[in-house]
């Protein structure tokens, strides 16, 4: 049994949910998540990870989707500020890994700015766990040794993109892309044009984790008419390289609940 955790008033957690599943939020997350006054939340966090927080606690959705924003960024980090200063337990509750993709060390940046104390607890992020979840090995011996986890939705107001795509088709065996899908066919041609063949394998994973899981398999050439026929839609990782390949021959030996497209 873990030893008894104690949490501070007047400190923010910013804490990982993980993916999807349950199972996989840590300990401490959990221990926190029953302790806490105030939970401020992200849009893509489950809900059975929502059903554990501590029923008097105040829940808050500060989530943010393509096109929809419960709350401004400015607004989210005003709000834990103002929370915290009244003496509660404030967890900011991220999907996945705070610092992975998810604006944690941003708040975190703005919190420390004005004096609050902030504590980080990891998370599973989604980039590791859905491909595991779909019986893909990010890394194999046989297959690849790198792996490049990338955003496909750079923040808005960039001049010009930062993310050197044709660099990376030449310096990763394995690229995952987190929230990629309404740049996914300017991505790939980015990939091709660094060298990545077309028939390259390509997953995506939706709802990675969750009861809902759906995965959608193709190539480089072919992704973008498969996500149009089958109308898929975001929230996914892709995943590109050899290592897809594996999937096929893994889940005959898994027994993980799959729904292949």
């Amino acid at each position: 049994m873990p030893e008894l955790l104690s949490f501070s008033p007047g400190k923010v957690y910013l804490v990982g949910a993980g993916p999807g599943d349950p199972g996989l939020l840590t300990l401490k997350g959990k221990a926190l998540l029953e302790a806490a006054d105030v939970v401020v939340h992200d849009a893509l966090v489950s809900p059975a990870i929502l059903d554990m927080v501590n029923p008097q606690a105040e829940l808050i959705n500060a989530g943010k989707r393509r096109g929809v924003h419960s709350l401004l960024q400015a607004e989210t980090t005003q709000l834990l500020i103002d929370k915290a200063r009244s003496g509660k337990i404030v967890v900011r509750l991220k999907g996945g890994d705070p610092f992975v993709f998810g604006r944690g060390g941003e708040e975190m940046e703005d919190l420390c700015r004005v004096g609050l104390s902030v504590e980080v607890v990891p998370g599973v992020t989604s980039g590791v766990a859905a491909p595991a979840y779909a019986q893909i090995p990010l890394t194999h011996r046989d297959y690849s040794s790198s792996v490049t986890f990338v955003t496909g939705h750079e923040s808005a107001g960039k001049y010009r993109p930062e993310v050197n795509w044709e660099a990376i088709a030449q310096g990763s065996e394995t690229i995952v892309v987190y929230m990629g899908l309404h740049n996914l066919s300017y991505i790939i041609g980015q990939l091709q044009l660094g060298g990545l063949n077309s028939s390259t394998p390509i997953a995506l994973i939706r709802w990675g984790t969750r009861p809902e899981q759906e995965e959608l398999m193709g190539t480089l050439e072919n992704i973008m008419d498969l996500v149009a026929v089958n109308e898929f839609q975001a929230p996914m990782v892709a995943v590109i390289g050899a290592v897809v390949k594996l999937s096929e021959q893994l889940r005959h030996n898994s027994n993980q609940p799959q729904r292949k497209l």
